[in-house]
């Protein structure tokens, strides 16, 4: 009975934005590398050695050239972004920092799709609350940053290959320009948190930048093309997709903005993760989730799960969110905590 009310909440809230666009597909070659496909290769064998390079030389592409142009004015940070788009107002990062007296203890905090400004302020506050200073970052696309021929931050995930991966390295290589940020305003104790599409962004960071030391992944999964593929919220990307590539193909193409291939960088790190998965999940179907829990178990890398009793929508809803928000905070304050004993 839980289950089948949790799905039919889960359902309504998916049908609620009507502006859904089903974008034409696109190889995006020349957003992944300024050219387009060279003449002995098909777009797919492309693809497929491109990510092949990346998933074996992945530290190149997730670390970015430093940035002086830090400003702050009040409580909004700017800097940068370290790919330039030709949609400029993309161009700059965003983010809202709540200082608190945190003894050097920091968390960046990585909002969902489409989330509007307000979204996670309440989890920011919820973390000064128990001690930590935040700064919650705006997602490419998104916000002030989202093209006005936009009404959606459709160039985060689309049926445009190299676009979306461009865009979620582009969020990755920001979350660690902000790492750089805290680091130079005396905060040595990182931690990043994220959800949906922000976990996955926050975990590519988390496991590509040694400062960032505890992590919690609100919502995660193992392959990213299999959530767009399954999940309720994408399905208008899939059509855009359907006919073009198949599922196993898309997922080669996208593992390198997947968590599950990455899992192996965290061995022999003393890095504190965990893994947040909902039971009633129709977004991040849970078998999904248990692949990435296998990987860590099949590595010997320690970490910590936690099951929500709902599902991906209804998380952010009473009374799941208060559960969902006290996990997150409470872990990332033990953790850290850890750390300043050291």
């Amino acid at each position: 009975m839980i289950r089948k009310w949790i799905h039919a909440r889960e359902i309504a809230c998916s049908q609620k934005d009507k502006n859904r666009r089903v974008l034409p597909f696109e190889w995006g070659l020349e957003w992944i590398d300024g050219n387009d496909c060279p003449p002995s290769l098909s777009p797919r064998e492309y693809l497929r050695a491109y990510a092949t390079e990346i998933l074996n030389h992945s530290s190149p592409f997730y670390t970015p050239s430093p940035v002086k142009e830090y400003a702050l004015q009040g409580n909004e940070l700017t800097f940068p972004s370290p790919i330039q788009t030709p949609d400029k107002v993309n161009n700059t990062v965003y983010a809202r920092f709540f200082p608190a007296n945190s003894q050097g203890k920091a968390v960046i905090v990585i909002p969902q799709w489409n989330a509007d400004s307000e979204s996670h302020v309440g989890l920011c506050r919820l973390l000064n609350y128990f001690g930590l200073t935040a700064l919650r970052l705006t997602l490419p696309y998104h916000e002030k940053r989202k093209p006005a021929h936009l009404q959606r931050a459709d160039y985060l995930v689309s049926p445009n290959i190299g676009r979306t991966i461009q865009a979620c390295r582009q969020a990755v290589l920001e979350v660690r320009l902000a790492a750089n940020w805290l680091e130079q305003q005396g905060y040595s104790y990182l931690g990043v948190t994220g959800t949906s599409i922000g976990s996955c962004i926050a975990f590519l960071a988390f496991s590509h930048d040694a400062r960032l030391r505890v992590g919690a992944f609100n919502h995660v999964s193992s392959y990213f093309a299999d959530v767009v593929w399954t999940g309720i919220t994408t399905q208008h990307v899939r059509k855009g997709l359907e006919g073009y590539v198949s599922l196993p193909e898309l997922r080669t193409f996208w593992s390198v903005i997947s968590p599950l291939p990455f899992v192996h960088k965290l061995q022999g790190l003393s890095k504190a993760g965990l893994l947040i998965s909902a039971r009633y999940d129709l977004t991040f179907l849970p078998y999904l989730a248990q692949q990435l829990f296998e990987e860590y178990h099949r590595l010997g890398i320690p970490h910590d799960k936690f099951f929500l009793p709902c599902g991906h929508y209804t998380s952010g809803a009473f009374p799941f969110k208060y559960l969902d928000g006290w996990i997150i905070a409470r872990y990332l304050r033990k953790n850290l905590a850890a750390l300043t004993k050291c």
